[in-house]
């Protein structure tokens, strides 16, 4: 698997851009940066120097600092969002495409509404109800995402139920979790790899989104969307803030969406090179 990676170049770049990034989230406290609440209120607005090298934002806290920590809300933010909704979106079209029947109908009946929503709308619905916060967030797009999961994985099962190996496993009585968990879901695990690197990526966005308009992480948590939302507001006096969360933004987002890319090259046999 090792040797396998090495020779994606790719996948190899993407694997260590996504993991540099979930490493400086991961070891914050250790790696010397400051405090991000620590206000120093004579230093508001500096440009990039030798003391914050990214520069200070309107309450003087150094930006590096709060980007690096923004990294960490978002990281968990959709980490959890898009866990839950391969846990419960994944398992409703698995048992959907395994019962078929009207189970399967009220099930994707029930994710065509969900569909019929969009994204940002539905997800600011959700948290008019839950209320703004970092698990409202995560709960928000958890909900959004689950239909996507069903969808993207009752396909595929509908044609593994149908294989012979499955069929051979009902015959010698197989119980139905075991050929869910021993058959279908394995198989599946390529499809759920991809498309779960793919909608962290999306959903890294929709959570900059929401925490830029008041209803994900609420001050004065770093967030890499509220910082952007914060730093608008002073743009011709200080740029630095909102120019290098946008980039922070951009690159955890890419990475992501990379990443998914690669490894969707890499294990779709359709997409392999014979070269």
């Amino acid at each position: 698997m090792r040797q396998f990676i090495k020779q994606n170049k790719l996948l190899s770049f993407a694997i260590g851009f996504v993991a540099l990034q979930i490493g400086l989230a991961l070891f914050a406290p250790i790696l010397g940066f400051q405090d991000p609440y620590q206000q120093v209120m004579i230093q508001r607005m500096k440009a990039p120097n030798a003391v914050n090298f990214l520069g200070t934002d309107q309450l003087g806290r150094d930006v590096l600092a709060r980007i690096v920590y923004g990294y960490r809300t978002s990281l968990v933010t959709c980490l959890t969002a898009v866990g839950l909704a391969l846990l419960v979106g994944g398992m409703l079209g698995m048992l959907a495409a395994y019962y078929r029947g009207w189970f399967d109908r009220i099930v994707m009946r029930l994710m065509d509404i969900l569909f019929a929503f969009p994204i940002l709308l539905l997800a600011i619905g959700v948290i008019a109800v839950i209320g703004p916060s970092t698990w409202g967030a995560a709960i928000a797009i958890a909900i959004v995402y689950t239909p996507i999961f069903a969808r993207l994985l009752r396909g595929p099962s509908l044609v593994i139920v149908e294989s012979e190996y499955v069929m051979g496993a009902k015959a010698i009585g197989a119980s139905d979790l075991r050929i869910i968990f021993s058959h279908l879901l394995p198989n599946l695990s390529s499809v759920i790899l991809v498309q779960a690197s793919l909608l962290l990526s999306a959903a890294i966005l929709v959570e900059a989104s929401l925490s830029f308009l008041g209803l994900g992480a609420q001050p004065p948590i770093p967030s890499l969307g509220l910082m952007l939302s914060e730093g608008r507001n002073f743009l011709l006096l200080s740029p630095w803030p909102a120019i290098f969360a946008g980039f922070a933004i951009l690159f955890l987002s890419f990475g992501f969406n990379l990443l998914g890319d690669a490894l969707r090259d890499t294990l779709d046999p359709r997409l392999r090179s014979d070269n």
